[in-house]
C-alpha cells in the first residue's frame, strides 16, 4: 500500500517527552491505516539520550525510521532533512515535545483522502505544565469555509498544517535556518495553495512553558524574527497578491513582533528598546500604501511603532501591567482547566526548542 502521510519528528533534548509523542502518532490505528503512515524521526545531534531512545524504539516497533544528523542544525533544517526522506503524498511536521490526541491521525487520513488539498489546517490546544488545556485565540478562525483572508490569521506554525509534498516541491518551499523559521514557511504555504482545506477538530496538543523552549528563553536570538519576516516579504514580492491581504499580513506581523517585545521570557528589559527600534524599521520597510492601524489598544501600539516612540510604548506597557496586577488581585480567577493525564517529568536541559 502506498504511503499517504509522512510524519516528520525533529528531535532535540526532549527525552522526558519523546515516547509520549511517538506513541501518540500511531495510537488506535488499524493495520490498514497504519500502512498508510510512515514516521521519520530526525535526531538533530541531541546532547541527551534521545538518539539512543529513537534507535531502541525503532528496534522494538519496526515502524520508525531514524535519521541521525552529525551536527546540530536547528529545527527548520532538521525538518528539511526529514522532508527529503519522506515517501508519503503528504507530510506533517510534529514537534517531539508535543503529542497528538487520540483519533487525530485517522481523522487527518480520512480528510486527505476525501478532499486531496494542497494544505490542510487543523485545530490545536495549548497545554500548560499544570495540565491545563487552553484554546488558542486564533482557533475560531478555522470555522466556516476555507477563506485565505481569514485563515492567514491562524497561528503560523508548521505543525498545524498538513502539506502535499508535490505542492511543496513545485513552489520550492522549505524551512530556513534560525529561530522563527515558521514565519517564511507557514505563511507562503497558505498563500500559494490552490486547494486549501480545514479540519476544524483538535488534532494537536501544543506544550507551552516548557523549560528550554524558545518562547521561554531570554536571548538576542529573538532578533532573528526580523530577518525571517524580511525573508517572507522577499518571497511575497515575487508573487501576485491581493492588496487587501497584504494589509492583513502586515498587521499580523507587527502584532507578532510586539508580542515578542513585551514578553519577559524572551527579550531582556535592557534589550527591549533596541527590539522596538527594529520593529519600527521593519514597519517603515514594509508598510503598505494607505495602511491604517487597527482599532483599540492594538492600533495605539501600532501608531507608537510608526512614530518610533519607545518612551510612550514603555509607559503604555507599564500602565497596562499595573492595571492588570490590580485587577487580578481583586478578582478570583475562574477555573477553566480540563483534566489531562499528568505530564511526564520535566527534564531541565539547555534545549532552545
Amino acid at each position: 500500500m502506498d504511503v499517504l502521510l509522512t510524519v516528520v519528528v525533529p528531535v532535540y533534548a526532549v527525552e522526558g517527552y519523546l515516547y509520549q509523542c511517538l506513541e501518540s502518532i500511531r495510537a488506535g490505528l488499524t493495520a490498514e491505516e497504519n500502512a498508510k503512515v510512515e514516521v521519520i524521526a530526525v535526531d538533530d545531534a541531541s546532547p541527551d539520550s534521545c538518539g539512543t531512545m529513537l534507535d531502541d524504539y525503532a528496534t522494538r516497533h519496526g515502524d520508525l525510521r531514524v535519521i541521525h544528523l552529525e551536527e546540530n542544525v536547528g529545527l527548520g533544517l532538521a525538518r528539511n532533512a526529514g522532508l527529503a526522506q519522506a515517501r508519503g503524498s503528504y507530510v506533517w511536521f510534529v514537534d517531539s515535545d508535543d503529542w497528538l490526541p487520540s483519533g487525530s491521525v485517522r481523522a487527518v487520513l480520512e480528510r486527505l483522502t476525501e478532499n486531496e488539498p494542497d494544505v490542510l489546517l487543523i485545530d490545536h490546544l495549548r497545554v500548560h505544565e499544570s495540565g491545563r488545556l487552553q484554546t488558542d485565540p486564533s482557533s475560531p478562525l478555522l470555522a466556516g469555509s476555507p477563506d485565505l483572508n481569514r485563515l492567514i490569521g491562524v497561528q503560523h506554525t508548521a505543525w498545524n498544517r498538513i502539506l502535499r509534498r508535490e505542492f511543496l516541491a513545485k513552489h520550492e518551499l522549505k524551512f530556513p535556518a534560525g529561530w522563527y523559521e515558521d514565519v517564511p514557511f507557514s505563511n507562503p504555504v497558505l498563500i500559494a495553495a490552490e486547494r486549501l482545506d480545514v479540519l476544524n477538530r483538535v488534532c494537536y496538543h501544543y506544550r507551552v512553558g516548557r523549560f528550554g523552549a524558545i518562547t521561554a528563553t531570554r536571548s538576542d536570538r529573538h532578533f532573528e524574527a526580523f530577518e525571517q519576516w524580511d525573508r517572507f516579504y522577499a518571497w511575497l514580492d515575487g508573487v501576485e497578491f491581493d492588496p487587501g491581504l497584504r494589509v492583513r499580513v502586515f498587521t499580523l506581523m507587527i502584532s507578532h513582533l510586539l508580542v515578542i517585545a513585551g514578553n519577559e521570557s524572551r527579550v531582556h528589559p535592557s534589550r527591549r528598546r533596541a527590539f522596538f527600534r527594529e520593529i519600527a524599521a521593519l514597519y517603515r520597510r514594509h508598510r503598505p500604501a494607505g495602511y491604517l492601524p487597527p482599532a483599540g489598544t492594538p492600533g495605539l501600539k501600532h501608531r507608537l511603532v510608526a512614530a518610533n516612540s519607545y518612551a510612550m510604548y514603555a509607559a503604555l506597557r507599564t500602565g497596562y501591567r499595573v492595571a492588570g496586577i490590580r485587577r487580578r488581585s481583586t478578582q478570583r480567577t475562574p477555573v477553566v482547566s480540563r483534566d489531562l493525564p499528568s505530564p511526564p517529568q520535566r527534564v531541565k536541559t539547555t534545549s532552545l526548542r
